[in-house]
């Protein structure tokens, strides 16, 4: 009998042990804090209108006129940024007998455009949103518009328009031509 009590008492000894010490937590406190930290760059995007249809309106061989609508986003560094939106004709038209960009079927064809649009808000300043008369190349990116430091578009973006005018040279057969131009922006 006394080895069952025995028994029987140091099983209820740690019992009590180990209910009779509440147990704390030791890790951590109650509150805590972080310091967030953000590097803010310059960032460029830009959406295009998918489909710009060169339409003759008027007398005869009267030019082709059409224009493409863009939506910029952009922010530039403070002091020394910069940016700009070309364009570049990356396909020529095609099929072969129309207008051509590259090697025109008459000296003095062309496709030339001029730019508009809304100078970024958010009280930057030095931006360039118009060019007039600028002959579209397939060789290299012409302007459509240029940004200064500290620019900064509206979060909703800001608007541009490429008004394009295509010479109407009786030397193009009929048909259905068309050609790729690509639009870029760029922001340092």
């Amino acid at each position: 009998m006394l080895k069952k009590l025995t028994m029987t008492s140091i099983a209820l000894a740690m019992a009590v042990a180990f209910t009779s010490f509440p147990a704390k937590a030791q890790l951590g406190s109650g509150t805590g804090t972080t310091t967030l930290s953000v590097t803010v760059g310059a960032e460029a995007g830009l959406t295009v209108a998918a489909t710009s249809t060169l339409t003759s309106v008027g007398t005869n061989f009267a030019n082709y006129t059409s224009s493409t609508a863009l939506t910029y986003y952009i922010r530039t560094s403070q002091t020394t940024g910069s940016g700009s939106i070309t364009a570049k004709v990356t396909t020529d038209f095609s099929p072969a007998g129309g207008p051509s960009v590259a090697t025109p079927p008459t000296a003095g064809d062309a496709l030339t455009y001029t730019s508009s649009g809304t100078a970024p808000g958010n009280g930057g300043t030095g931006a360039v949103m118009a060019f007039s008369g600028i002959s579209a190349s397939t060789t290299s990116q012409t302007n459509v518009a240029t940004f200064a430091a500290n620019n900064r578009s509206l979060i909703t973006g800001n608007s541009e328009s490429v008004a394009w005018t295509l010479t109407n040279d009786p030397k193009y057969e009929t048909g259905a031509y068309s050609a790729t131009v690509t639009f870029t922006i760029s922001s340092t």
